[in-house]
């Protein structure tokens, strides 16, 4: 499918210098590069634990969904509702490849996030 006829939020792992004025970021605290962000930058922050909340593994009714998800969901619900500025794009700045992983998954594997957003390459 084509970019030009996907309405999708692309996410790009690009440096944040390239972001441009219409991006959110998407941040990974507590990495050891942690990226600082300007004043003005709207941005989407996710931690990385070792458990997830939620209902145990053998639970059918529900899958807890993890950080990245529950960030890029909050920063598109606020979109959504006209409670931030309107971003075009997001830029993620994971810091590690621990951060870049878990972007990734979570774009691949949740299927509200996979109706929302693309990875752009």
């Amino acid at each position: 499918m084509s970019h030009f006829l996907d309405a999708r939020v692309p996410v790009r792992f690009v440096p944040p210098e390239l972001a441009g004025p219409d991006a959110a970021w998407l941040v990974r605290d507590g990495a050891a590069g942690h990226t600082a962000t300007p004043a003005g930058v709207l941005v989407a922050r996710f931690s990385l634990s070792a458990a997830l909340q939620g209902h145990p593994a053998v639970c059918a009714c529900c899958v807890p969904r993890g950080p990245v998800a529950d960030a890029l969901s909050r920063l598109f619900l606020a979109r959504a509702r006209g409670e931030v500025a309107f971003f075009r794009s997001v830029v993620a700045c994971p810091d590690d490849a621990a951060g870049a992983a878990a972007i990734r998954a979570a774009l691949a594997t949740d299927p509200v996030l996979r109706g929302r957003f693309r990875l752009e390459v």
